[in-house]
């Protein structure tokens, strides 16, 4: 598939609030395909369709133990505290301290438009929430308690 530019820190579009995906159709099959490759290129954990300049509720996660797509994520629970270190591919060389929860319940949809639902904790759970943050157009610095940057390749 294609590898596309990951949108940077400054673009409008992600701090706007996604448009929900109301029909699965071949072009979604392709942001997946898209933002699956993107996301391996950059070496990341996550991202979100607004990343790439898309202004839909569209996220896939892989923290090295598979690949998540979900269209239309929604986080139904959430228990537990825990702050930790966290970084953004839209935001190069920049990390913040975030807490988040430990445990969460994802609903969204497949692919195939079929309903899906992932029970996540720890390192899951914080890359879901931090994705499904950028649907609302919200990034891991708003909820920083700490940031800082780093040197570029750390």
């Amino acid at each position: 598939m294609a590898v596309f530019q990951i949108v940077l820190y400054g673009d409008e579009v992600l701090r706007e609030k996604a448009k929900t995906v109301t029909k699965i159709t071949p072009n979604i099959h392709r942001l997946l395909d898209n933002m699956r490759d993107t996301m391996y290129h950059a070496r990341g954990v996550g991202l979100a369709a607004p990343q790439i300049g898309v202004s839909k509720r569209v996220i896939v996660v892989d923290i090295g133990e598979g690949l998540i797509e979900l269209i239309n994520p929604e986080i139904v629970e959430a228990r537990g505290e825990e702050t930790d270190t966290e970084g953004c591919l839209s935001l190069p060389n920049v990390v913040g301290e975030v807490t988040r929860a430990t445990e969460v319940r994802v609903k969204g949809l497949d692919r195939y438009g079929n309903p899906v639902e992932h029970h996540a904790h720890g390192f899951l759970a914080r890359a879901l929430q931090h994705e499904i943050d950028h649907l609302d157009g919200i990034l891991f610095i708003d909820r920083a308690v700490r940031i800082r940057r780093i040197k570029p390749g750390a």
